[in-house]
């Protein structure tokens, strides 16, 4: 009777060497070569399935089932080891890579923020603080979301050319422009997204003018709240709240509110801030004098009906802020144009560190 081949597998000390060998495989090559001894086409379980041809009927099932079990535990070790390889890999890379921001820079080397982009950083941070969340919209908009929807009269001065950018369009009797406030924006979110809504935009807006207080490129942030109980005490509240956040006072801020008119708002008002001149700069929040900062008002029942809300149900307040304004207000910039001059000498005196924005708290929502 002739011999028949030992099919009996020590699976614990086979697995253990594989262990020990995985340990020394330090790259994917390395790998790849022990990977060939155990699961390639003349590797072990290749060996092992190879027996089967000439075991006894009896024992061919077990010792198939045997080697498929060890061919699952070898496959999930290589998977183990490969990944542990690929993680050790990019950490190498990264550490090759990463640069040592602790290094100290030369002073004329060091960049910092810009003073529109230090009060854009800080007004995003207060009015999240808030409880508004931020939306933004396209640079280039058409009369419908820029004029028609904010109740703008076919003839009002402010859609003419001297106000107004307006582009070429493909389309016959669209006009396109570059917006000239961030109010679209309100729009699109009114069109897109249910109330209640307490949202801000801020954004680049475009206006043919220029001098030493307007630009014809500058920025606008601009606040929202649509819901059933808004009204003007609200907005009055959240104005106090954000004036004194962003002067950095204990105290509310001395506000005057003027009738004044805009198509998108009734009632419509500016808002006057108490501020006296002290060393050529203004002082906010003491004083005789009084300084215009931003428009406001309740939205007007027609935008509310051009976006498919019913102003009998809906209501909400809506203000405009000009960032330049603020940075000029805060930081004692006589001339707006400096911010646009791109001179190093201005922008080494008047840059910001990174972490210069300081936190705001959460409360006084209105």
């Amino acid at each position: 009777m002739s011999e028949t081949p030992d099919a009996t597998i020590d699976q614990p000390a086979l697995l253990a060497k594989l262990d020990q060998e995985l340990a020394k495989a330090q790259s994917a090559e390395a790998l790849k070569q022990l990977r060939a001894q155990f699961l390639g086409k003349k590797g072990f379980i290749a060996e092992e399935f190879a027996k089967l041809k000439t075991l006894p009927a009896e024992a061919k099932k077990a010792h198939g089932d045997a080697v498929n079990s060890l061919r699952d535990s070898i496959e999930a070790q290589f998977a183990v080891r490969a990944h542990a390889i690929e993680e050790q890999t990019r950490a190498e890379q990264y550490a090759k890579d990463a640069l040592d921001l602790s290094l100290d820079v030369p002073s004329r080397l060091a960049g910092g923020l810009h003073p529109l982009t230090k009060v854009g950083n800080e007004l995003d941070a207060i009015f999240a603080g808030m409880g508004f969340s931020r939306r933004v919209g396209p640079d280039i908009e058409d009369d419908f979301h820029n004029f028609e929807s904010l109740n703008f009269p076919p003839d009002h001065p402010a859609r003419e050319m001297h106000d107004t950018f307006y582009l070429d369009s493909d389309v016959v009797g669209k006009a396109n422009l570059l917006r000239t406030h961030t109010s679209p924006v309100q729009i699109r979110t009114l069109l897109s997204e249910p109330p209640p809504l307490r949202i801000f935009a801020p954004g680049r807006t475009y206006r043919c003018d220029s001098d030493q207080t307007h630009a014809p490129m500058f920025h606008q942030i601009e606040g929202l709240v649509v819901d059933r109980h808004t009204h003007f005490g609200h907005l009055k509240g959240a104005l106090s709240t954000f004036l004194q956040h962003f002067f950095e006072t204990d105290a509310p801020i001395d506000m005057r509110f003027r009738p004044s008119y805009f198509p998108f708002t009734e009632p419509s008002a500016e808002v006057d801030i108490r501020m006296h001149r002290k060393n050529n700069k203004i002082v906010v929040g003491e004083g005789d004098d009084w300084l215009e900062i931003l428009g406001c008002g309740m939205i007007h029942p027609n935008v509310l009906r051009a976006v498919g809300l019913d102003p009998n149900e809906y209501q909400g307040y809506a203000f405009g802020i000009g960032l330049e304004r603020l940075a000029m207000l805060k930081y004692g910039t006589p001339d707006l144009r400096a911010f646009f001059d791109g001179d190093l000498n201005w922008l080494r005196a008047n840059s910001f560190r990174p972490d210069s924005i300081r936190p705001h708290a959460s409360e006084g929502h209105a």
